[in-house]
């Protein structure tokens, strides 16, 4: 069976060359074409998606953002939520390589070590111990309960690899036009074989091109599926009449703000700093986006994924906007006599329609309090630079990892950091969200971080499609678009 899959993969592949229509479900992804190569543990959305294909975890997402078996075919939590237990799906990897409970051990060991010093490294800090116990059974402790834990066990950086051999769902070939990936068969990955399953599957083939190459491409008819959408693209998405009806956006939620990356002059001062954020009309700059259901934010940790036990509010709640901006208008005033000089800052944002709308935004607000904005070119010659990410699970611990003083050396704060790991090993969950939620004030009394709100993820999708469903995480695998049975 394992000959034949073969086979069928390498005529697969030579109908991919000649250019025929051979069923293939063409995705793209707006990203750079090395995304799709990427090795390691640093990688961009597209690289992640491919990894997930190619190397599964204890356990993965799904396309609608939940937690489904990988490597382990099931677990249980105890009940002091610190400890969880693994059942591995044990069989033997496509060199005769058996997956057993240690190799699996051995490998999250592996990659626990290459993460250090990662923002992903700092989401896994509570991890204190891996046992394998059994042949197939594995066990993770922690310092202290982790209730998003599985959610942070599927990212695709945790994937297992053993020696060259990784525990995968797709197998990688390569065509003319694009990465080829093709769904292995079920006895491949540790499942009983399934009579007919070739016939009801398909390959997915991915390319990482432009914005614009990625939507003409799909008004054309020349991609099913475009993935990796941001703000800075969205107006592509709406044009062509193959495209009306098929944008989908995410709910997602992250960081979507400015970074300071010159405290100096007017922005060396931490009121001035502040009145920039007051400035800012965030409903205002999204309104000629009309997007429905966009959630600003002036804080690092939206309020709805706080754990504190009194939920916070959002900054400057009991001021108008023009309260907020009459307050800032007299910080800026004062700068401005004090220091004989015009208030003016450089903003960099990636290149696309979307980004030219956000800086219009951007620029008028900050002129109602008398400072002037000019777009940068490269983000080394700005003083605000764009920061936009997804969030991998929802606590207020990945929001504050971002900020670690080894990751984000100008934005963070060392008393932030030692509260952030003073919670690592907190009594309880109250004590803990205590402790993150002051971690969270300090962040945000330096000011060095101006919240907007929610990122924003879009994809473009075929009706005809399966397997794609949106969600929190942007998370799309590319597993499920080949229809073959889990």
């Amino acid at each position: 069976m394992r000959r034949s899959f073969l086979a069928f993969l390498l005529v697969l592949t030579a109908a991919c060359s000649s250019g025929t229509d051979d069923g293939v479900v063409d995705v793209a992804f707006i990203a750079e074409p090395s995304e799709l190569d990427s090795e390691g543990v640093r990688l961009g959305n597209a690289g992640q998606h491919v990894r997930a294909a190619l190397s599964t975890g204890l356990v993965r997402i799904d396309p609608a953002g939940q937690v489904v078996p990988g490597v382990a075919e099931r677990w249980i939590v105890t009940d002091d939520g610190a400890s969880y237990i693994f059942r591995i799906n044990e069989f033997d990897l496509a060199d005769g390589t058996r997956l057993t409970a240690q190799a699996v051990r051995n490998a999250l060991q592996r990659r626990l070590r290459q993460l250090r010093g990662t923002s992903l490294g700092f989401d896994l800090a509570k991890i204190r111990d891996i046992r394998a116990m059994t042949g197939r059974v594995i066990e993770i402790r922690l310092t202290s309960p982790m209730p998003d834990f599985l959610q942070l066990l599927a990212q695709p950086e945790l994937g297992i690899d053993i020696g060259s051999q990784s525990a995968a769902l797709m197998a990688r070939g390569a065509g003319d036009d694009g990465l080829l990936l093709a769904p292995l068969p079920p006895e491949m990955r540790g499942l009983p074989e399934q009579p007919g399953w070739e016939d009801v599957v398909r390959e997915v083939r991915v390319n990482a091109v432009r914005a614009e190459e990625a939507t003409e491409g799909f008004s054309q008819g020349r991609f099913d599926l475009v993935l990796g959408g941001r703000l800075a693209a969205l107006p592509l998405a709406s044009t062509g009449p193959l495209s009306r009806g098929n944008v989908r956006l995410d709910a997602a939620i992250g960081l979507f703000g400015l970074d300071v990356r010159k405290p100096e002059g007017f922005l060396g001062v931490t009121a001035n700093r502040e009145a920039l954020a007051m400035a800012i009309d965030r409903q205002g700059l999204m309104q000629p986006f009309n997007i429905g259901g966009w959630l600003p934010s002036t804080r690092i940790v939206p309020v709805g994924q706080s754990t504190a036990e009194e939920p916070p509010v959002e900054r400057w709640v009991t001021l108008s906007l023009e309260q907020r901006r009459s307050e800032a208008r007299q910080r800026v005033a004062q700068w401005r006599a004090a220091s004989g000089q015009e208030p003016q800052v450089r903003i960099y944002l990636p290149a696309g329609p979307g980004s030219d709308l956000l800086f219009d935004g951007l620029a008028e607000d900050f002129l109602t309090i008398g400072v002037s904005a000019t777009r940068s070119e490269t983000p080394a010659t700005a003083d605000l630079v764009l920061r936009d990410r997804v969030a991998r699970y929802g606590s207020p611990r990945w929001f504050l990892n971002q900020f670690q003083c080894t990751i984000s050396a100008t934005q963070c704060s060392e008393d932030a950091d030692y509260l952030v790991s003073l919670a690592l090993d907190a009594r309880d969950r109250v004590e803990e969200a205590s402790y993150l939620y002051e971690a969270e004030n300090t962040l945000l009394t330096a000011n060095l971080y101006i919240p907007l709100g929610a990122p924003i993820r879009w994809s473009m999708v075929r009706a005809e499609i399966d397997g794609f469903s949106e969600n929190t995480w942007n998370v799309h695998p590319l597993f499920p678009l080949s229809r073959a049975p889990i």
